[in-house]
């Protein structure tokens, strides 16, 4: 008995084997970003590669908007039903990869990029939606998420490594053919993934409350415009660091920076999260935008672009895992899985229309940044108005109905007592 004790290992956790899979397909997205800088994707004249853009950005996403809302629903009350929809993207995206390695110089590259992102915002909305089953607690939920965030960025940084030599000493094939590789590692692992149900049942009445409360949709709507704003930035570098000196070295570094930042938003939000409360934090992360975006468009030039880049990504982690505690604190009679995947397909979608956006108005580098910061401005005025009219209602409130006000125990800030009791 004793021997059959020492040779056991210890079973892999649920987290760690989302974990796995979260890190190989990071991997893969990198080793495709650095093969494409290299590819017809970027050396295409710049009006043309915008048709196409706009194109590809409506016909990829527009059947996203409407299907995932209704079939996400269904995939969740099936048991390994997020699973697969992993395995598929997982599977899907190595054909596409090494698809692009075949026509990297042809104008069929370019839907085959499209696919892949829309593949690539299907895996995150799966992903949100299998993260609170893979924790014991939901005081565990936020830090999962800040660690899958980590993981993502230095996996990523280490993948970027053999793919950089590839691309010099093979050449952009073999660099697709890489991620491709890595892609094939993340299916694997995704088979190993646990066959949970997500949600066996339809949302409550108590739960659709839940979910509706102001701070909740104050929230969303922070959430909505940093991803929006993620999204416009990211394409509108992209068009206008073209026209810019040594503008492929200046948007490679826009993509760097980006995710440096990312990953430095997931590392120190649980340090923030204990000494400024989750609203504050949003609301802040609204008005640094703003002041980042009208700064940088005085500024200007392609340093002020990766400054902006690398605030807007930063703010936009520390915000969503901020995001994810309100939801956790307001709702703990919601579904995780369920709520999170419905609140990631919205950003997500917020993401398309902000490079939408940005593709279609052809505007200078200063009037882009300029439009972040006055799209923050907006948001941030919107969110502390809404913020402070419901705090002042709340207080006539207690004014009117003392005795009740003073009866009713106070509600933990962490919002988990009423699971536990369950």
């Amino acid at each position: 008995m004793e021997r059959v004790n020492v040779g056991q290992r210890p079973p892999v956790s649920k987290f760690r084997r989302l974990a796995i899979t979260h890190a190989l397909m990071m991997g893969g997205d990198a080793a495709m970003v650095v093969a494409l800088a290299d590819s017809l994707f970027f050396d295409i004249d710049l009006d043309a590669a915008r048709s196409r853009v706009l194109l590809f950005l409506v016909v990829g996403f527009a059947p996203f908007l409407v299907v995932a809302p209704l079939i996400g629903p269904l995939i969740d009350r099936v048991a390994g039903g997020r699973r697969f929809v992993i395995q598929v993207v997982a599977l899907a995206r190595v054909v596409l990869t090494l698809l692009m390695a075949q026509y990297l110089d042809a104008l069929a590259l370019f839907p085959l990029v499209f696919a892949s992102l829309v593949l690539q915002k299907t895996y995150a909305v799966s992903k949100s939606a299998l993260v609170p089953s893979t924790v014991r607690s939901e005081a565990e939920l936020v830090e999962a998420n800040s660690k899958l965030g980590l993981i993502a960025g230095i996996t990523g940084a280490v993948a970027v490594v053999p793919a950089g030599l590839l691309l010099k000493v093979v050449g952009a094939p073999a660099t697709l053919v890489y991620g491709a590789l890595l892609f094939a590692g993340a299916f694997v692992a995704a088979t190993r993934l646990s066959p949970d149900v997500v949600a066996s049942s339809g949302a409550d009445a108590a739960e659709t409350s839940e979910l509706h409360t102001s701070n909740i949709q104050l929230g969303s709507i922070a959430m909505i415009v940093l991803r929006g704003l993620v999204g416009f930035t990211f394409f509108h570098l992209a068009f206008w660091l073209r026209s810019q000196d040594s503008g492929t070295l200046w948007f490679a570094a826009v993509v760097g920076v980006s995710a440096l930042a990312a990953m430095a938003g997931n590392a120190v939000a649980s340090l923030l999260r204990t000494r400024v409360r989750e609203e504050t934090m949003l609301s802040l992360a609204l008005l640094v935008c703003a002041g980042a975006g009208l700064g940088v468009a005085v500024l200007g030039g392609p340093f002020g672009a990766v400054l902006l880049a690398a605030v807007l990504n930063l703010m936009a982690a520390l915000g969503r895992l901020n995001f994810e505690s309100i939801v956790q604190r307001d709702a703990p009679d919601a579904n995780q899985g369920r709520a999170f995947a419905g609140f990631e397909t919205r950003f997500q979608l917020a993401w398309a229309i902000g490079a939408f956006i940005a593709v279609a108005l052809q505007v200078s580098g200063e009037i882009g940044f300029l439009i972040v910061g006055a799209v923050a401005i907006v948001a941030s005025v919107h969110v502390l108005g809404r913020r402070r009219a419901d705090t002042a209602g709340d207080r006539r409130v207690r004014r009117r109905r003392p005795g009740r006000a003073r009866g009713r125990a106070p509600r933990s800030r962490s919002g988990s007592a009423s699971r536990r009791d369950r």
